[in-house]
């Protein structure tokens, strides 16, 4: 229904349009307007189509229709500007400004319209973070306001100060009261959009004590994660220590390494209500752990280890997603997040391998003894977390 309301609204003012017999051109006007229909059309296919075909069908008509659009609106420029033209030509100019200024009206109305009746809005919050959402929400009203404010302002200016017989133009090139003005909005406008974010940022970097900690280790194209075992505490890393024997880069005379739980797969389970803080590290470029439902995440920075924290406020599965370009993989690198109860949790960590028993399965496998080895200078070079 919404979007046949939208295109009814159209069709309705392209009617009106064309019934207005003294603007010139006014079948290009519709025409455009018919565009604009053929582009919406094609922003709503892509939005609720489910397959490939429907998606970039329906980019391809966005594309098209604004083009035409485009394409419509410079044959009425041009056609106005054309020198030879005479007094008719000129009041069809002036015409043709005037229905400039309705333009940007429509499109200053069109913008606020889409936004609320828009398919396309944020994943259901699934942690603590609703103060993002409110960040980002105060941040669209105060840009959104501006820039209807300055649409319409500019259809203001074309309409008042079209071009009429007989008018000069007045040059004022400073006038302190609107800049007073100007400046002062401004000024209002930038605070109220970082004030509450500094707000939320003291809490984003503010770990409760009770947080457990977990590890994801980003890689191309692949993440993997540690948890800590029955001592709550991870061991000591560093990437020197990375092999095919040890993943992880862990410290292995490190014992508060040993029992640490080894997560290879792309599936990482957390308990629901329980606080964790997330260690993020890179063993090679950029990455970042992202899940939109989450609405927390920090890049991983190769050499050190980055962190956040947020505590999961429903259950379910949870895609995860690399949210910095990291090369040709990016788009594949991806992983599940489990949220549930406290009993599956525990039942499921059970299932998942420790650092002592990965090494000792590797030992074997090769035949040989693994033979822990930690110098002075790795233990003084093990990575951290890093701290903003």
């Amino acid at each position: 229904m919404t979007i046949i309301s939208i295109v009814v609204i159209l069709l309705a003012m392209g009617a009106g349009l064309y019934a207005i017999d003294r603007v010139p051109e006014s079948r290009n006007w519709v025409l455009g307007g018919l565009a604009a229909i053929v582009g919406l059309g094609g922003l709503f296919l892509a939005a609720g189509s489910d397959g490939a075909i429907g998606y970039y069908g329906g980019l391809v008509l966005f594309a098209i229709g604004v083009l035409i659009v485009f394409y419509r609106m410079k044959l009425a420029f041009d056609e106005a500007e054309k020198p030879e033209h005479g007094l008719a030509d000129a009041r069809g100019s002036e015409r043709t400004k005037n229905l400039v200024a309705l333009a940007l009206v429509l499109v200053g109305a069109g913008t606020v319209g889409f936004h609320f009746l828009s398919p396309w809005w944020w994943t259901p919050i699934a942690s603590n973070w609703g103060y993002v959402d409110d960040t980002i929400i105060i941040t669209f009203w105060i840009t959104g306001v501006v820039f209807v404010a300055i649409i319409f302002f500019m259809a203001y200016c074309v309409y008042r100060y079209r071009y009429q017989e007989g008018r000069r133009a007045a040059y004022e090139p400073e006038n302190k009261k609107m800049e007073w003005w100007l400046t002062g909005l401004t000024t209002v406008g930038v605070a109220g959009m970082l004030t509450p974010g500094l707000f939320v940022w003291d809490q984003f970097v503010t770990v409760p004590k009770e947080a457990v900690e977990f590890e994801v280790l980003g890689q191309q194209w692949q993440f993997t994660f540690r948890l800590p075992g029955k001592d709550g505490v991870l061991g000591t890393s560093d990437s020197r220590n990375i092999g095919p024997e040890n993943p992880f880069g862990l410290n292995p005379g490190d014992p508060n390494g040993q029992d640490d739980v080894l997560v290879e797969s792309d599936e990482l389970h957390l308990p629901i209500d329980k606080p964790v803080k997330v260690l993020n590290r890179s063993i090679d470029v950029l990455h970042s752990f992202y899940v939109p439902e989450f609405r927390a995440k920090m890049d991983m920075v190769p050499g050190m280890v980055t962190y956040f924290w947020f505590t999961p406020t429903r259950t379910g599965t949870f895609d995860a997603l690399c949210f910095e370009l990291c090369g040709v993989g990016h788009y594949a690198m991806r992983a599940r997040v489990v949220v549930e109860e406290e009993s599956a949790y525990q039942a499921w960590l059970k299932e998942q391998p420790t650092f002592a028993q990965s090494t000792a399965q590797a030992a074997k496998d090769i035949g040989g003894e693994f033979i822990p080895v930690l110098s002075q200078a790795q233990a003084d070079s093990a990575e951290r977390p890093f701290t903003p």
